[in-house]
């Protein structure tokens, strides 16, 4: 069973429904990419499940009710990589890393040799472990965000939820973190769920994506089933072509009609 299960999960902000009735799963060592138009519901739902939305429905975590989780309990089995970045400027890449590790700690305890090598790990897999002395505000973008994705994993959570994780960024960095999200799901059995704008890249980096309209999935599955020229141009609201990837066979979306 997947770790990860949402069922007729429904959220909204007041009495304006966002979503609705959206039924997911995500497996240990997937990477499933939420995409969508602008106002679909993507961060939306990022923010139900990390607690910063109330919603109904269901959202089962390995057996925990996610939605009615302690936040202190959720944050052990959660890590979220937000969309907008703002990390304290006067810390060290260290320091920012080992403080992933604050929901496993005790009320009046500090970190413990322990907790030190599992953040020293978290920066290993993400290739910040050379820069653990500098301070953030020295760091460019795409450094910036392989910390906030160092001090997600140092959380130890059974999924990672990452909203945007390529805004503001180049195209060398933003094919860095995407290499590295998806190294992480693969090679050390995290779910993840993200949110992306750019299809092809949801298309080459995810294994499954979600495509979503008005609050609503309306397909899910591999790129190549949910990607289809009719149902791009009706989510959207423009022509597409769509064609295959030379070497990957993955599907590439062109704007524009033949």
């Amino acid at each position: 069973m997947p770790p990860l299960r949402l069922i007729n999960l429904t959220a909204g902000y007041g009495p304006r429904p966002i979503l609705h009735d959206v039924n997911l799963a995500v497996d240990s060592g997937e990477v499933v990419a939420l995409v969508g138009p602008n106002g679909a519901g993507k961060s939306t739902l990022i923010r139900v499940l990390s607690g910063v939305l109330p919603a109904r429905g269901e959202a089962w975590l390995n057996g925990a009710d996610l939605l009615r989780l302690p936040p202190a309990q959720r944050a052990r089995r959660v890590a979220v990589v937000p969309q907008m970045i703002r990390l304290p400027e006067a810390f060290t890449v260290g320091e920012i890393v080992l403080m992933g590790r604050t929901p496993h700690l005790p009320l009046w305890g500090g970190e413990t040799r322990a907790d030190c090598e599992i953040a020293w790990q978290a920066m290993r897999r993400t290739h910040v472990e050379g820069l653990s002395e500098r301070r953030v505000d020295e760091l460019s973008g795409g450094e910036q965000q392989r910390v906030v994705i160092a001090r997600a994993l140092a959380q130890e959570p059974q999924v990672l939820l990452l909203d945007e994780p390529t805004a503001h960024l180049d195209l060398k960095h933003q094919v860095a973190v995407l290499e590295l999200v998806r190294g992480l799901a693969h090679d050390h059995n995290l779910a993840v769920l993200l949110t992306l704008h750019d299809l092809n890249q949801a298309a080459q980096y995810a294994d499954r994506v979600a495509l979503m309209q008005q609050g609503r999935l309306v397909a899910q599955g591999l790129a190549a089933d949910v990607f289809t020229a009719d149902r791009i141009s009706a989510v959207y609201g423009v022509p597409v072509t769509i064609s295959q990837h030379p070497t990957r066979g993955t599907p590439i979306v062109l704007s524009g009609g033949l």
